[in-house]
Protein backbone atom coordinates (compact mmCIF):
# COMPACT_ATOMS: atom_id res chain seq x y z
CA UNK A 1 0.00 0.00 0.00
CA UNK A 2 2.59 2.38 0.89
CA UNK A 3 4.56 1.60 -2.62
CA UNK A 4 1.12 2.52 -3.92
CA UNK A 5 0.94 5.76 -2.10
CA UNK A 6 4.03 6.58 -3.02
CA UNK A 7 3.83 6.26 -6.39
CA UNK A 8 0.76 7.86 -6.52
CA UNK A 9 2.64 11.05 -5.45
CA UNK A 10 5.38 10.77 -7.60
CA UNK A 11 3.01 10.74 -10.23
CA UNK A 12 1.42 14.00 -9.65
CA UNK A 13 4.84 15.54 -8.57
CA UNK A 14 5.53 14.49 -12.24
CA UNK A 15 2.26 15.60 -14.07
CA UNK A 16 2.62 19.16 -12.01
CA UNK A 17 6.13 19.00 -13.47
CA UNK A 18 4.94 18.41 -17.27
CA UNK A 19 2.32 21.16 -16.71
CA UNK A 20 4.99 23.76 -15.84
CA UNK A 21 4.32 25.64 -19.37
CA UNK A 22 0.68 25.81 -18.93
CA UNK A 23 1.04 27.13 -15.45
CA UNK A 24 3.22 29.50 -15.85
CA UNK A 25 0.60 30.89 -18.78
CA UNK A 26 -2.35 30.96 -16.46
CA UNK A 27 -0.51 32.49 -13.62
CA UNK A 28 0.71 34.99 -15.78
CA UNK A 29 -2.61 35.50 -17.46
CA UNK A 30 -4.35 35.84 -13.71
CA UNK A 31 -1.84 38.68 -12.74
CA UNK A 32 -1.89 40.66 -16.36
CA UNK A 33 -4.47 42.54 -15.38
CA UNK A 34 -1.85 44.63 -13.02
CA UNK A 35 0.17 45.56 -16.00
CA UNK A 36 -2.78 47.28 -18.38
CA UNK A 37 -1.35 50.41 -17.37
CA UNK A 38 1.87 49.63 -19.26
CA UNK A 39 0.91 47.25 -21.80
CA UNK A 40 -2.31 46.08 -23.04
CA UNK A 41 -2.59 42.46 -21.47
CA UNK A 42 -2.62 40.61 -25.30
CA UNK A 43 0.84 42.05 -25.68
CA UNK A 44 2.07 41.55 -22.29
CA UNK A 45 0.76 37.87 -22.60
CA UNK A 46 2.73 37.77 -26.24
CA UNK A 47 6.13 38.88 -24.14
CA UNK A 48 5.26 36.63 -21.06
CA UNK A 49 4.76 33.59 -23.41
CA UNK A 50 8.02 33.94 -25.41
CA UNK A 51 10.18 34.78 -22.38
CA UNK A 52 8.74 31.44 -20.42
CA UNK A 53 9.61 29.63 -23.64
CA UNK A 54 12.93 30.72 -23.58
CA UNK A 55 13.84 29.90 -19.76
CA UNK A 56 12.42 26.58 -20.41
CA UNK A 57 14.97 25.97 -22.82
CA UNK A 58 17.57 27.53 -22.15
CA UNK A 59 17.08 26.06 -19.00
CA UNK A 60 17.19 22.70 -20.50
CA UNK A 61 13.75 21.96 -19.34
CA UNK A 62 12.52 21.70 -22.81
CA UNK A 63 14.53 20.17 -25.37
CA UNK A 64 14.75 21.47 -28.80
CA UNK A 65 13.05 18.99 -30.44
CA UNK A 66 10.26 19.81 -27.95
CA UNK A 67 10.40 23.38 -28.80
CA UNK A 68 9.75 22.24 -32.70
CA UNK A 69 6.53 20.62 -31.66
CA UNK A 70 5.83 23.57 -29.86
CA UNK A 71 6.05 25.70 -32.72
CA UNK A 72 4.08 23.32 -35.15
CA UNK A 73 1.15 23.26 -32.22
CA UNK A 74 1.24 27.46 -32.45
CA UNK A 75 0.99 27.63 -36.08
CA UNK A 76 -1.37 25.11 -36.27
CA UNK A 77 -3.41 26.92 -33.60
CA UNK A 78 -3.25 30.31 -35.05
CA UNK A 79 -4.46 29.09 -38.10
CA UNK A 80 -7.29 27.74 -35.80
CA UNK A 81 -8.01 31.03 -34.35
CA UNK A 82 -8.21 32.98 -37.18
CA UNK A 83 -10.90 31.12 -39.17
CA UNK A 84 -12.73 30.69 -35.46
CA UNK A 85 -12.78 34.28 -34.34
CA UNK A 86 -13.91 35.06 -38.14
CA UNK A 87 -16.69 33.02 -38.20
CA UNK A 88 -17.47 34.46 -34.54
CA UNK A 89 -16.83 31.04 -32.69
CA UNK A 90 -15.17 33.21 -29.57
CA UNK A 91 -13.27 36.75 -29.72
CA UNK A 92 -10.65 38.74 -28.43
CA UNK A 93 -12.43 41.93 -27.37
CA UNK A 94 -9.83 43.56 -25.81
CA UNK A 95 -7.28 45.91 -27.45
CA UNK A 96 -4.00 45.35 -28.26
CA UNK A 97 -0.55 45.97 -31.12
CA UNK A 98 0.18 42.30 -31.55
CA UNK A 99 -3.37 41.52 -33.12
CA UNK A 100 -3.74 39.77 -36.25
CA UNK A 101 -7.15 39.59 -38.04
CA UNK A 102 -8.70 40.27 -34.24
CA UNK A 103 -6.40 37.13 -32.97
CA UNK A 104 -3.75 38.14 -30.80
CA UNK A 105 -0.89 36.66 -31.42
CA UNK A 106 -0.18 34.72 -27.89
CA UNK A 107 -3.37 32.46 -28.38
CA UNK A 108 -1.33 30.30 -30.29
CA UNK A 109 0.78 29.56 -26.53
CA UNK A 110 -2.28 28.43 -25.85
CA UNK A 111 -2.21 25.24 -27.87
CA UNK A 112 1.14 25.12 -27.69
CA UNK A 113 0.84 24.44 -23.95
CA UNK A 114 -0.85 21.25 -24.57
CA UNK A 115 1.70 20.45 -26.98
CA UNK A 116 4.40 20.76 -24.19
CA UNK A 117 2.77 18.70 -21.63
CA UNK A 118 2.55 16.00 -23.64
CA UNK A 119 6.46 16.38 -24.52
CA UNK A 120 7.22 16.61 -21.39
CA UNK A 121 4.92 13.95 -19.70
CA UNK A 122 5.87 11.53 -22.98
CA UNK A 123 9.69 12.05 -21.53
CA UNK A 124 9.06 12.31 -17.61
CA UNK A 125 6.98 9.40 -17.80
CA UNK A 126 8.85 7.15 -20.09
CA UNK A 127 5.79 6.42 -22.46
CA UNK A 128 5.50 3.78 -25.09
CA UNK A 129 2.73 2.60 -26.82
CA UNK A 130 1.81 -0.68 -27.63
CA UNK A 131 -0.63 -1.91 -30.78
CA UNK A 132 -0.18 1.63 -32.35
CA UNK A 133 -2.09 1.17 -35.38
CA UNK A 134 -0.70 1.34 -38.51
CA UNK A 135 0.53 5.01 -39.21
CA UNK A 136 -1.00 6.22 -42.60
CA UNK A 137 -5.05 5.31 -40.96
CA UNK A 138 -3.69 7.27 -37.46
CA UNK A 139 -2.54 10.35 -39.50
CA UNK A 140 -5.78 10.17 -41.71
CA UNK A 141 -7.92 10.19 -38.10
CA UNK A 142 -5.55 13.03 -37.56
CA UNK A 143 -6.27 15.44 -40.73
CA UNK A 144 -9.89 14.52 -40.27
CA UNK A 145 -10.17 15.85 -36.77
CA UNK A 146 -8.06 19.07 -37.78
CA UNK A 147 -9.99 19.99 -40.62
CA UNK A 148 -13.15 19.01 -38.94
CA UNK A 149 -12.66 22.10 -36.64
CA UNK A 150 -13.00 23.94 -40.08
CA UNK A 151 -15.68 22.36 -42.26
CA UNK A 152 -18.14 21.91 -39.18
CA UNK A 153 -19.49 25.75 -39.69
CA UNK A 154 -19.95 24.91 -43.31
CA UNK A 155 -21.22 21.04 -43.72
CA UNK A 156 -22.23 18.96 -40.97
CA UNK A 157 -20.18 18.35 -38.03
CA UNK A 158 -18.50 15.16 -38.54
CA UNK A 159 -17.23 14.52 -35.02
CA UNK A 160 -18.94 11.66 -33.84
CA UNK A 161 -18.70 10.02 -36.59
CA UNK A 162 -14.38 10.41 -36.67
CA UNK A 163 -14.74 9.43 -33.02
CA UNK A 164 -16.09 6.17 -33.85
CA UNK A 165 -13.78 5.78 -36.53
CA UNK A 166 -10.74 6.87 -33.43
CA UNK A 167 -12.07 4.60 -31.06
CA UNK A 168 -11.80 1.55 -33.62
CA UNK A 169 -8.68 2.61 -34.54
CA UNK A 170 -7.47 2.98 -31.16
CA UNK A 171 -9.27 -0.21 -29.37
CA UNK A 172 -6.17 -2.39 -28.95
CA UNK A 173 -3.68 0.50 -28.25
CA UNK A 174 -2.46 1.14 -24.86
CA UNK A 175 -0.28 4.09 -23.37
CA UNK A 176 2.29 2.28 -20.89
CA UNK A 177 3.71 5.06 -18.50
CA UNK A 178 6.29 4.69 -15.72
CA UNK A 179 6.60 5.35 -12.12
CA UNK A 180 9.32 5.07 -10.18
CA UNK A 181 10.36 2.48 -12.87
CA UNK A 182 7.15 0.95 -12.62
CA UNK A 183 5.35 0.34 -15.50
CA UNK A 184 1.52 0.97 -15.76
CA UNK A 185 -1.16 0.78 -18.15
CA UNK A 186 -4.05 2.73 -20.08
CA UNK A 187 -5.94 2.72 -22.68
CA UNK A 188 -4.92 5.09 -25.16
CA UNK A 189 -8.56 6.08 -25.92
CA UNK A 190 -8.72 6.98 -22.03
CA UNK A 191 -6.19 9.12 -21.99
CA UNK A 192 -7.90 10.89 -24.99
CA UNK A 193 -11.14 11.67 -22.63
CA UNK A 194 -9.10 12.41 -19.60
CA UNK A 195 -6.75 14.96 -21.07
CA UNK A 196 -9.51 17.01 -22.91
CA UNK A 197 -11.32 16.78 -19.64
CA UNK A 198 -8.90 18.43 -17.61
CA UNK A 199 -8.36 20.87 -20.33
CA UNK A 200 -11.95 22.15 -19.94
CA UNK A 201 -11.56 23.13 -16.51
CA UNK A 202 -8.54 24.96 -17.66
CA UNK A 203 -10.31 26.53 -20.55
CA UNK A 204 -13.34 28.07 -17.81
CA UNK A 205 -10.39 29.49 -15.81
CA UNK A 206 -8.81 30.89 -18.72
CA UNK A 207 -12.09 32.41 -19.92
CA UNK A 208 -12.70 33.40 -16.43
CA UNK A 209 -9.53 35.49 -16.47
CA UNK A 210 -10.35 36.50 -19.88
CA UNK A 211 -8.13 35.09 -21.90
CA UNK A 212 -10.81 34.93 -24.61
CA UNK A 213 -14.92 35.23 -24.90
CA UNK A 214 -17.34 33.03 -25.75
CA UNK A 215 -20.14 34.75 -27.71
CA UNK A 216 -22.60 33.86 -24.45
CA UNK A 217 -19.86 34.97 -21.89
CA UNK A 218 -19.73 38.57 -23.34
CA UNK A 219 -22.29 39.91 -20.48
CA UNK A 220 -21.56 37.73 -17.49
CA UNK A 221 -19.14 35.00 -17.14
CA UNK A 222 -20.88 31.16 -17.73
CA UNK A 223 -18.53 27.91 -17.69
CA UNK A 224 -17.79 26.89 -21.29
CA UNK A 225 -20.32 24.84 -22.74
CA UNK A 226 -19.89 20.71 -21.96
CA UNK A 227 -19.71 19.91 -25.66
CA UNK A 228 -16.35 21.11 -25.20
CA UNK A 229 -14.65 18.66 -23.90
CA UNK A 230 -15.05 16.52 -26.96
CA UNK A 231 -13.84 19.64 -29.09
CA UNK A 232 -10.40 19.36 -26.45
CA UNK A 233 -10.58 15.34 -26.39
CA UNK A 234 -9.98 15.71 -30.18
CA UNK A 235 -7.18 18.04 -30.09
CA UNK A 236 -5.61 15.67 -27.29
CA UNK A 237 -6.23 13.05 -30.17
CA UNK A 238 -4.08 15.43 -32.79
CA UNK A 239 -1.29 16.23 -30.17
CA UNK A 240 -1.15 12.28 -29.25
CA UNK A 241 -0.90 11.66 -33.32
CA UNK A 242 1.53 14.78 -33.89
CA UNK A 243 3.89 13.67 -30.70
CA UNK A 244 3.72 10.18 -31.20
CA UNK A 245 4.65 10.04 -34.81
CA UNK A 246 7.24 12.32 -34.68
CA UNK A 247 8.85 10.34 -32.12
CA UNK A 248 8.49 7.02 -33.38
CA UNK A 249 9.97 8.75 -36.67
CA UNK A 250 12.74 10.18 -34.90
CA UNK A 251 13.49 6.36 -33.51
CA UNK A 252 13.45 4.72 -36.92
CA UNK A 253 16.48 7.72 -37.86
CA UNK A 254 18.54 6.87 -35.08
CA UNK A 255 18.14 3.13 -35.50
CA UNK A 256 18.76 3.11 -38.94
CA UNK A 257 22.44 1.89 -39.99
CA UNK A 258 24.76 5.01 -41.65
CA UNK A 259 26.16 4.04 -44.77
Amino acid sequence: MKTYLRHFLTFGIQQALSCLFPVMVFTMLALSHLFTAILPRYDFMLMTCLAIQFILFFSKIETKDEVLVICIFHLLGLCMELFKVHVGSWSYPEFAYTKFFGVPLYSGFMYASVASYMCQAWRRFDLQMLNWPPHWPVRIAGLLIYLNFFTNHFIHDMRYLIGIFVLILFRKSVVVFHVDRKAYRMPVALSFVLIGFFIWLAENIATRFGAWKYAYQHKTWAMVDYQKISSWAFLVVVSYIIVAELKMLKEVIEEKPVV
